[in-house]
């Protein structure tokens, strides 16, 4: 339910106490922040038929509101994905805690010692919907990395996440962490959401996940800073010397494996000269799975069954069975469209031609930029960072899939014995 007034006096509580807690978290150990963590894989397994049954009044409610295939999707829980995240868990114990890094460091001359080290951010505020992994992901890489967390997960996903939190705080308090570590402000709906984005006395930074309206309010809105994780608005280009097999393939499994995800394909760029050897097998591989290929006109001269495609197809994250199609007379052509309607998020070429490649991996301003593979791999777990915070198409502190040190900050510590400057 969400408050028709906001309580300024609550909210403000759970954020001082997720900032108390943040203090706590800095300074635990590596062993007491693992054995939360593995409680709480623990409890996604005990608990999973609890979250399965608030997940299915979720979808019920999410599928009466009339939402899209893919939000529903990405708002899906079942026996097989709550066990992949309790296993996502368990990897980011292995993972290599950065708390205490040293990233750099030297004596002067005159024998003062300074060292850089990595230190928690403090408390992370996280804005998304309908995708409550997200809950679990975030949280975990946030605890892990020394940092309380508060989360704003969306009405969609309301029922899900109340089990999720309670999973989370349980078994940070049976370890002897504080609960208060994790906090949420779903139930003051979007008053509850825009005091978040404006919380700079608690919060240290805001990381929006979601579609592009959400993130730009969030950029908007925001008072404390924000690591911007943005849309998916993905490329593939087919330069001339494309093999047929990996272009079926790889346009494909980036296409279709799960076309709800930020990472799916959204746009296919041929070149002309490979145009009537690779679209016929290309689109009949993805008009089999159901795809609806949105094309221009030189694609449809060769495919008239495909719907004519536009400038709003071409700039838009579909997150959907759909594909926008074109063809292009060269590589330079096929950058250009790249950098007029790419989110900077991944892009990819399939190629036999090394110049080409190396030409795309150095010219496309992308936080992941790919050859001849699937652009399905930008993903936190496929990068080997267990979960992942979001995917950062900014520039600033951190970009692409966002793990463990991008949760970090860095301190100084200098070191003397009486120096003073002269």
């Amino acid at each position: 339910m969400e408050h028709s007034d906001l309580d300024v006096t609550v909210i403000d509580a759970r954020l001082a106490a997720a900032k108390q807690a943040s203090y706590r978290l800095a300074q635990a150990t590596t062993a007491e922040k693992d054995a939360a963590l593995e409680r709480i894989a623990e409890l996604l397994r005990e608990r999973s038929d609890d979250i399965i049954a608030a997940n299915r009044l979720d979808l019920e409610a999410g599928r009466e509101a009339g939402l899209a295939a893919g939000l529903l999707d990405r708002l899906t829980l079942d026996e097989r994905r709550v066990g992949a995240l309790a296993d996502a868990v368990l990897e980011v114990i292995g993972l290599t805690d950065p708390v205490g890094e040293t990233v750099s460091g030297r004596s002067l001359p005159n024998g003062v010692r300074i060292d850089q080290v990595r230190v928690p951010l403090g408390v992370v505020g996280a804005i998304y919907e309908a995708r409550p992994n997200v809950t679990v992901d975030i949280a975990v890489l946030a605890l892990k990395s020394g940092n309380a967390v508060v989360l704003r997960g969306g009405t969609a996903a309301e029922q899900t996440n109340r089990v999720l939190l309670g999973v989370l705080r349980d078994a940070l308090d049976s370890v002897g962490l504080p609960a208060d570590a994790v906090q949420t402000v779903d139930d003051f709906g979007r008053a509850g959401a825009r005091h978040l984005m404006q919380a700079r006395d608690y919060v240290d930074v805001l990381i929006p996940r979601g579609s592009a309206g959400l993130i730009r309010a969030v950029v908007d809105e925001a008072k404390v800073p924000v690591i911007e994780t943005g849309a998916g608005v993905v490329h593939m280009y087919l330069d001339a010397s494309a093999r047929e097999d990996w272009a079926v393939e790889l346009v494909h499994n980036a296409k279709v494996q799960r076309p709800s995800v930020c990472n799916a394909l959204e746009t296919l760029l041929v070149h002309r000269d490979a145009a009537e050897r690779l679209l016929p097998t290309v689109i009949d591989r993805l008009e089999a799975s159901g795809v609806t290929v949105h094309a221009d006109e030189r694609v449809r001269a060769l495919r008239p069954e495909t719907v004519p495609v536009t400038d709003e197809d071409w700039a838009t994250e579909h997150m959907s069975l759909d594909l926008s199609v074109g063809i292009v007379d060269s590589m330079d052509a096929a950058l250009e469209h790249i950098r007029r309607f790419s989110t900077k998020h991944t892009e990819s070429i399939i190629t036999n031609d090394l110049a080409n490649a190396e030409r795309f991996l150095n010219e496309v301003d992308a936080a992941a930029v790919m050859v001849n593979a699937s652009t399905r791999f930008t993903d936190g777990a496929e990068f080997g960072f267990g979960a992942e915070v979001g995917i950062s198409t900014q520039k600033l502190h951190a970009r692409g899939p966002m793990g463990l040190p991008e949760l970090t900050s860095t301190k100084w510590l200098v070191r003397g014995a009486g120096h003073v400057r002269t």
